[in-house]
């Protein structure tokens, strides 16, 4: 197999995994209050949300441009699982158990990037050639 299409399928792949933090970002930032009320009502402190932000923004961005992408997998991967146990563990509730196993999905989905890196169409693959 020649070498593109591997590095296509990577980049494809790291798109497709960080798409939707960016798009529940919006939704965190364009419903502020409620997504504040939702967090206290899980017991998780609303004076987290500019870091949930953060991470839902900055992480995304450094896995599509695959810079510094394995922490930036990690984090995520932390992220979803911490997601998983806090707002969906509820297993009485076909719906909340569904998305329980999509965060535990997508965590496993982030180690397996966290391992292998962003691939060859990356900026860590271009910091690794320039200073290899």
């Amino acid at each position: 197999m020649n070498r593109e299409l591997p590095a296509t399928l990577s980049l494809v792949g790291r798109v497709l995994l960080v798409i939707i933090f960016l798009l529940e970002s919006w939704v965190k930032i364009t419903s502020y209050a409620g997504t504040a009320a939702y967090m206290e009502r899980f017991g998780v402190p609303a004076i987290l949300l500019p870091l949930v932000l953060a991470l839902e923004i900055a992480a995304p961005v450094l896995i599509i441009v695959g810079w510094q992408a394995r922490l930036a997998a990690l984090g995520l991967a932390g992220f979803c699982l911490l997601t998983a146990i806090f707002f969906h563990a509820d297993f009485s509730n076909a719906n909340q158990e569904l998305h329980f196993w999509k965060n535990v999905a997508m965590a496993g989905g982030f180690l397996v990037l966290a391992a292998n890196g962003a691939g060859l169409w990356s900026l860590d693959a271009r910091w690794e050639k320039a200073s290899g």
